[in-house]
C-alpha cells in the first residue's frame, strides 16, 4: 500500500502518518578553529581508532544513541556502514575508560577542503564531567590539522537537549534548519518500542 505524500503546513501544524517520527534538524558550520582554551583527556580516558570494528562500533553506537532515538547508523545495512567506516577519509574513535566504551568520535574528511563532524557522543552517565568538552578539542584539532575550509556539523530536537548549545559554545554558526521525517525505528525493529521514551510509539490502530 502506498502512502500519499503529506503536504507540510508552513504556518502551524502537519500530521503525520502512523509509524513516523519527525524531528527538526539544525545546521552548523565554522571556517576557521575557534579560539578555545584546548582541553585534556579526563584521567584514565583514551581515544581508540575503531574504523574496522563494526561489531563494537554499532554497539557504541546504541549504547549512545538508544536513549535520543539516533536512528540513521541504527537502520544502516552492514555493507553500506562498513563502505564508510573503512573509507580512509573517515576516522571513527572510541573514547574509553579502561573498561569499556564511553564516547564516540567520527570524522569525515570525503568532501574535498570539507570536514564534518558526523558524531559526537557519551554514553549515559558520563555527560557533565568533561569528556565531550575533550571530545570537541579533538575533533577541532584534528579538523583543521588538514587544509580545510568548512567544518560542519548537524543536531536534531532527537539528540541530547544541550547538544545545540554545546555546539553554539564550540564556535559553530547556525545557518540552516530543515524537518527530517522518518520510519520509526523501533517499529522496524532496529530499536527497542521502550528506547526514547520521550518520543511516544504511534504504530495506528491495529
Amino acid at each position: 500500500m502506498t502512502t500519499r505524500p503529506v503536504a507540510l503546513d508552513l504556518n502551524g501544524y502537519t500530521n503525520l502518518p502512523p509509524g513516523k517520527i519527525a524531528t527538526v534538524v539544525t545546521y552548523l558550520e565554522m571556517h576557521e578553529p575557534p579560539r578555545l582554551s584546548p582541553v585534556r583527556a579526563p584521567e584514565g580516558l583514551s581515544l581508540e581508532r575503531i574504523d574496522h570494528d563494526l561489531v563494537r562500533y554499532r554497539r557504541l553506537f546504541r549504547r549512545i544513541g538508544e536513549d535520543w532515538l539516533w536512528f540513521s547508523r541504527a537502520v544502516m545495512p552492514d555493507g553500506d556502514l562498513a563502505s564508510i567506516l573503512g573509507d580512509p577519509a573517515v576516522e571513527a574513535y572510541a573514547l574509553n575508560d579502561g573498561t569499556g566504551d564511553v564516547g564516540l568520535l567520527e570524522l569525515d574528511f570525503r568532501s574535498q577542503n570539507e570536514a564534518e563532524l558526523a558524531f559526537l557522543g557519551l554514553v549515559p552517565g558520563i555527560i557533565g564531567q568533561g569528556a565531550g568538552r575533550y571530545l570537541m578539542t579533538e575533533a577541532l584539532r584534528r579538523a583543521f590539522a588538514r587544509p580545510i575550509a568548512r567544518f560542519f556539523v548537524h543536531t536534531c530536537s532527537l539528540d541530547h537537549p544541550s547538544a545545540l548549545t554545546f555546539y553554539l559554545r564550540s564556535g559553530f554558526t547556525a545557518y540552516k534548519r530543515a524537518i527530517e521525517v522518518a520510519d520509526d525505528p523501533r517499529l522496524l525493529g532496529f530499536l527497542p518500542l521502550e528506547a526514547a521514551p520521550h518520543v511516544p510509539v504511534l504504530a495506528g490502530p491495529k
